[in-house]
C-alpha cells in the first residue's frame, strides 16, 4: 500500500472513529434531543462553523459549481440531509451497538453497487476479505458463542438504519461516479454540500417541533450537538470523501467494518464497559480482512 493509500485509509479509520461515537451520543442522548433535532442544529452549526473559511473559495469555484448541476443537491441530499436524520431516527429504538452492526451492511451493498453503477468490480482478493472481515463481524455480534448470536434480536430502529445504510452507500458511489464534475477543494464542496443538505432537514424538523417539542439547552446537550457538528460531521467527512477519492468507493466502505469495534472500545473507555477475548479476536479478523481487502485492486467490466 503506498504512502498516499496509506493516509487515505487512515481517515476512513478517522471518520469510523468518529461516527462510531456518533451513533454512542445518539442513543445515550435520544430522550433528551429530538432525531431531527440534533440533525438539524448539528447541520446548522457545522455550517456555520465551516462558511467562513470556505465563502471565498465556493465563489472562486461557481463556474466548476454550477457545471455539476443537479448532481450537487442530490449528494447532499443523501450525504447531509437523509443519512443523519435517519440514524437519529433509528437511534430512538435500538441500541448503539446495533447501528453499528446494521452499518457494516456498507461494503456489500457498495461492492456490488460499485459493479452495476460503476463497473468496478473488485478482485478475487477482496472478496475474500470481505468474508474474513464477516467472518469476524459474526464472531463480534455472537460474543463467541453461538446460542448468543442465534439470540440475537433486531428491531424496528435496525430496519430504519438499513434504510441509512443503503443511502450512505449512494452517496459514496455518487463521490465516485461524479467525482470529475466535483473537483473543487475539499473543504469547498463539503461546504456546498453543508449549505445545499441542510435547508432540506427543516421542513421536517419543523413538523417533529411542533408535534414532540425541541431540546433544552443545556450544556451537556450543546455539548452533544458540537461533538456531532465538529467530529462527526466536519473531520469525519472530509477524511471520508478525501479516502473514497484515492482508494474508490468499495475499498473505503470497508472500513464500517471497524465501527463496531471502535463502539466497543468507546464503551470501555467512556462507560467503563470491559474488553473481552471475543472484542480482540473479532476486531483481529476485521482488521485482518480489511488488509487484504485494501491491497487488491479494481477490475473494470468489459465496455
Amino acid at each position: 500500500m503506498g504512502t498516499r493509500q496509506g493516509w487515505a485509509f487512515a481517515g476512513l479509520l478517522l471518520a469510523v472513529l468518529c461516527w462510531a461515537g456518533n451513533a454512542l451520543v445518539a442513543r445515550a442522548f435520544h430522550d433528551e434531543i429530538p432525531p431531527l433535532s440534533l440533525a438539524f442544529w448539528r447541520w446548522t452549526l457545522a455550517t456555520c462553523l465551516l462558511l467562513p473559511f470556505v465563502a471565498r473559495s465556493i465563489w472562486a469555484h461557481r463556474a466548476t459549481l454550477r457545471a455539476a448541476g443537479w448532481r450537487l443537491p442530490v449528494v447532499a441530499a443523501l450525504g447531509v440531509s437523509s443519512y443523519n436524520s435517519l440514524l437519529y431516527t433509528a437511534a430512538q429504538s435500538t441500541e448503539a451497538i446495533n447501528l453499528t452492526l446494521v452499518n457494516t451492511c456498507l461494503p456489500l451493498f457498495t461492492f456490488i453497487g460499485g459493479g452495476l453503477l460503476l463497473g468496478e468490480w473488485p478482485a478475487r482478493r477482496a472478496w475474500f476479505g470481505l468474508s474474513v472481515a464477516a467472518g469476524g463481524l459474526v464472531y463480534l455480534i455472537s460474543r463467541g458463542s453461538w446460542e448468543a448470536f442465534a439470540n440475537f434480536a433486531f428491531k424496528t430502529g435496525d430496519l430504519i438504519m438499513l434504510a441509512a445504510v443503503l443511502v450512505w452507500a449512494l452517496y459514496t458511489l455518487s463521490l465516485r461516479r461524479w467525482a470529475g464534475f466535483l473537483q473543487v477543494p475539499p473543504l469547498t464542496l463539503l461546504g456546498v454540500l453543508m449549505l445545499l443538505g441542510t435547508p432540506l432537514i427543516l421542513p421536517f424538523y419543523l413538523v417533529e417541533l411542533s408535534h414532540v417539542g425541541g431540546f433544552a439547552p443545556s450544556l451537556t446537550n450543546l455539548s452533544v450537538i458540537a461533538y456531532t457538528a465538529i467530529f462527526a460531521s466536519l473531520v469525519a467527512y472530509l477524511s471520508w470523501n478525501h479516502g473514497v477519492k484515492i482508494v474508490g468507493a468499495a475499498k473505503a466502505s470497508m472500513a464500517t467494518y471497524l465501527m463496531p469495534v471502535f463502539t466497543a472500545i468507546l464503551g470501555w473507555l467512556l462507560l467503563g464497559e470491559g474488553l473481552q477475548p471475543f472484542h480482540w479476536i473479532g476486531g483481529g479478523l476485521i482488521f485482518a480482512g480489511l488488509l487484504l481487502a485494501t491491497r487488491t485492486t479494481v477490475r473494470s467490466a468489459a465496455r
